[in-house]
């Protein structure tokens, strides 16, 4: 299964993955998100440990389970070869109405087929007044005229 773009990756296809993976993530479908990662992917999320597609689909049904109205802008920091570190920062809420802003940086490795093999996460979360949420699109894909990170200041 090819998953473009495929490295080596250029200023335009490294964008284009960053903003690709970003979508998958903000539709919030566990087995979707998992097919952009290679059956054997490896993760670091904090200071949890993944291992494969499934197990890659079981944390990401629980982090949803957890993080309602979740929404997510990812932004490329830098790239080379087959490798992409970006920086992101979500907002979600969970199920007592306490708002959330986690930020982060993610290191990526892809195959030669543009799967995701290695993902390396750090991420720090910050309570926020519902009032100081930035990201009011419709649940699902960003629109494109909304401000990204660095637009927005963060």
């Amino acid at each position: 299964m090819t998953r473009p773009p495929v490295p080596p990756f250029t200023l335009e296809t490294a964008v284009l993955k960053v903003r690709l993976a970003e979508d998958g993530w903000n539709t919030r479908d566990p087995e979707k998100v998992a097919l952009a990662y290679t059956p054997d992917s490896r993760w670091r999320n904090r200071a949890e440990f993944v291992d494969g597609r499934d197990a890659i689909v079981a944390f990401l049904r629980r982090k949803w389970t957890r993080e309602l109205e979740y929404r997510l802008v990812k932004e490329l920091w830098a790239f080379d070869g087959s490798r992409i570190a970006v920086r992101f920062a979500y907002e979600c809420r969970d199920d007592s109405g306490n708002w959330f802003r986690s930020y982060g940086n993610e290191n990526w490795e892809f195959d030669e087929e543009g799967l995701m093999r290695a993902r390396h996460a750090s991420i720090n979360d910050l309570p926020i007044a519902e009032a100081d949420r930035r990201y009011h699109w419709p649940l699902g894909r960003r629109p494109d005229d909304h401000p990204g990170l660095s637009d927005l200041g963060f």
